[in-house]
């Protein structure tokens, strides 16, 4: 990058970090595409922040600016946020390896503490201004928002004003995280502040990749192969090209595209096409009910190689000089990530260079997918992200803007839009692993746990979508298989997984691994509390002396939910996750009709400890949404294959969760001035547990152990 003479690059620690003052104009200008700093004060004292995360109603792109804002003391009345850049040696997320992703819940974990002290070194270069101009200590000097005051004289200049004459040091401050101001201090964080992406979203102004419209574009559909990794052998496009508005058909490597004047026209041009299809896929041997019982043959096999995800201790040979071993074995079906705005991306490919606009979780991987789709070098691809109808995982892999790339290519100059219809979201999706799991616990005499052994079986993420991550862990994937830590003091645990890879892709899904391997985990729990005649609440607490933001989480939603009250025709739940590096703890008033099957959930109470709390409403916020994906995942979503072959296809055969199934949700927060976690997944893992749990209390004990709980499947646990 050229920086200006008023710009420099410095370095803090581990930190690099960009400043610019500067003049800018009165009005704000059009999105920023190249703004060369974290934080510009300008002259009309608007302060513009860079974002480097992206906003899929997450609340990420005011939380970081908010951070920011904080320690520099700014007035949030004057600041505008502006996208980052695809630049990640400066943007990139420290708890990411510094790439640009907005994944795992990690984007406030990850951004925190380096925003405060870019904040601060802000704040502190205008005092430094300010005693230069002034004559005076910089002791003398203090901040209100986007002002500069001294007491003293009662001088004031607003950062504005300083930001005309300003000279910026040769070095940046040194500033530490002491030196920050202190919680109790804030203005911003820890209070409610209202998210900038709502007044958009609210009046219908918020672009999101399918809103995208530019002069002279041409529209795009793929027609996809039925299986994974087959590609056409013969294609019958006749009928297809005889329709007004195609312009052409393009042979993919994975299927048949059209690009037409207008969408409907490609997509009636898409239905009329004729493909033969390759059948040579390892994904056309994919029968889920097939793969399940297998997964869970290999879970037994304590021969099976594998990767130890957590080792302390030998939990096998504690087993074996058990008085007895507890066993049980669990099976989760995948699942979609049915975001509301389907897949999307529009390109224009000039030759030597090109533009993407897209809603995407990585700008940094979507230019790599697109920069190689078309043969050019990383900075001949400029990326423009906007806002995401939902993410979930699904929005890092690119296939839309590799599809898009390939049909650009095919019209040099001309704007290509590609629009997945809401049947290849669902059917060429990258699922949430299906898995199998088997847990043995081993048991004294007085039920006391000895050892405790889990095995999962599944497919990897990591090795599909980060080969080098994958690689850096030794083999170890956090995304498929780290859910499966816990805080109870037990005296050996060991988690394995075994990877198994059977042809079909799978991705990073809301909650990830703890969607599912929080089920064994806390089921068990509650099982071992009733062979000792324990309260389920009063066991878990009395294996956590020495966890007490566990416990206090704990505690604290007892109380919420009246633990110890009798329900009549129904029962309470609870279960308590530890993912994300976030407390949760979870009750759940479940009914179950026992004719039919049916489980109806009533009630969700759910305190989280997620360290500080930048923004208390908005985590409320996330984990009611979590709690419904989970609740979803928990009794509805199920996608089943048969040869390779997806049965679901749209809402009319994917169930997901819908207003008759939404229970009253009250959500506490424990604010702590821990370091914050994670929050837009953690309401997820806690849910089927907990329901799981309730369910057992309703039927004397009846486990549900496959995902999701289906009244089929509620009805065979009875029997």
């Amino acid at each position: 990058m050229t920086f200006s003479r008023r710009t420099f690059l410095a370095q803090a620690g581990s930190l690099s970090i960009l400043v610019s003052f500067g003049a800018v104009a009165q009005t704000p200008p059009a999105p920023v595409q190249n703004p060369s700093a974290w934080v510009t004060v300008g002259v009309d004292n608007i302060i513009r922040i860079v974002s480097p995360a992206s906003e899929m109603g997450q609340g990420s792109r005011t939380a970081l600016a908010l951070i920011l804002a904080e320690d520099l003391d700014a007035d949030w009345a004057n600041v505008r946020i502006i996208d980052a850049p695809v630049i990640p040696k400066i943007y990139g997320n420290a708890a990411l390896f510094d790439t640009m992703r907005t994944v795992g819940s990690r984007t406030v974990q990850g951004y925190y503490q380096q925003l405060r002290i870019i904040g601060a070194q802000m704040r502190h270069i205008l005092l430094m201004a300010a005693a230069a101009r002034w004559n005076v200590p910089v002791a003398e000097l203090s901040t209100e928002p986007s002002v500069v005051v001294h007491a003293k004289s009662g001088k004031r200049l607003s950062y504005g004003a300083l930001a005309r004459s300003l000279k910026v040091p040769g070095t940046l401050p040194v500033i530490t995280p002491a030196d920050l101001k202190p919680l109790s201090d804030c203005r911003y964080i820890g209070h409610d502040v209202q998210r900038v992406d709502v007044p958009s979203k609210t009046d219908g102004s918020a672009q999101y990749g399918i809103d995208v419209q530019l002069p002279d574009m041409l529209h795009a559909v793929v027609l996809r192969a039925p299986v994974e990794g087959e590609k056409p052998v013969s294609i019958d496009d006749a009928d297809a090209r005889a329709i007004k508005g195609v312009r052409k058909i393009v042979e993919l490597p994975y299927g048949v595209g059209i690009i037409a004047d207008n969408h409907w026209a490609a997509q009636k041009a898409k239905l009329a096409l004729r493909v033969t299809w390759s059948d040579a896929a390892k994904a056309r041997a994919y029968d889920s009910t097939g793969v399940s019982a297998a997964y869970t043959e290999v879970a037994r096999d304590k021969a099976a190689v594998h990767i130890k995800m957590v080792d302390k201790g030998d939990a096998l040979a504690a087993n074996a000089s058990a008085a007895k071993v507890l066993t049980a074995e669990f099976t989760s079906d995948h699942v979609a990530h049915s975001c509301m705005e389907p897949l999307n991306a529009t390109i224009i490919h000039h030759g030597d260079h090109a533009e993407a606009w897209l809603s995407n979780q990585s700008p940094q991987i979507m230019q790599y997918l697109c920069a190689n789709a078309l043969g050019l070098a990383l900075d001949k691809v400029t990326i423009h992200s906007t806002l995401l109808g939902g993410g979930f995982g699904r929005r890092t892999d690119g296939p839309e803007i590799i599809d898009a790339a390939l049909l650009a290519k095919e019209m040099p100059g001309r704007p290509v839009k590609v629009l997945w219809d809401r049947e290849d979201d669902i059917r060429a999706d990258a699922f949430r692993p299906l898995s199998a799991q088997r847990v043995e616990i081993g048991l004294d005499a007085n039920n006391n746990i000895t050892g405790w052994w889990h095995r999962l079986v599944c497919a990897s993420v990591y090795a599909r979508i980060e080969p080098e991550t994958f690689e850096r862990y030794k083999g170890r994937d956090p995304v498929s298989a780290g859910g499966g830590t816990f805080p109870y003091a037990v005296p050996a645990q060991s988690v394995e997984w075994v990877r198994d890879e059977r042809g079909k892709s799978v991705g990073a899904w809301r909650g990830v691994a703890a969607s599912y391997m929080k089920l064994p985990i806390e089921t068990l729990m509650d099982e071992i509390a009733g062979l000792r005649g324990a309260d389920p609440v009063e066991y878990r607490l009395s294996l956590l002396d020495k966890e007490p933001r566990a416990a206090a989480v704990i505690r604290a939603v007892a109380e919420m939910a009246d633990w110890a009250k009798p329900r009549k025709g129904r029962a309470l739940g609870f279960a308590y996750s530890d993912a994300l590096s976030s407390h949760v703890a979870m009750v759940t008033e479940v009914s179950l009709d026992q004719k039919s099957g049916k489980i109806k959930v009533h009630h969700i109470w759910a305190v989280i400890d997620a360290g500080v709390a930048v923004q208390p409403g908005n985590i409320v916020a996330q984990m009611e949404g979590s709690i419904l994906f989970g609740l979803g995942a928990a009794l509805h979503e199920q996608i089943n294959i048969h040869k390779g072959e997806v049965r679901e296809a749209n809402f009319d055969s994917y169930r997901v969760t819908q207003m008759a199934d939404v229970p009253a949700i009250d959500v506490k927060i424990i604010p702590t001035a821990f370091p914050p976690s994670g929050v837009g997944e953690a309401g997820v893992a806690p849910v089927a547990p907990a329901i799981a749990n309730a369910v057992a209390r309703l039927t004397g004990g009846r486990r549900l152990r496959h995902l999701p709980f289906t009244p089929e499947r509620a009805r065979g646990a009875l029997a």
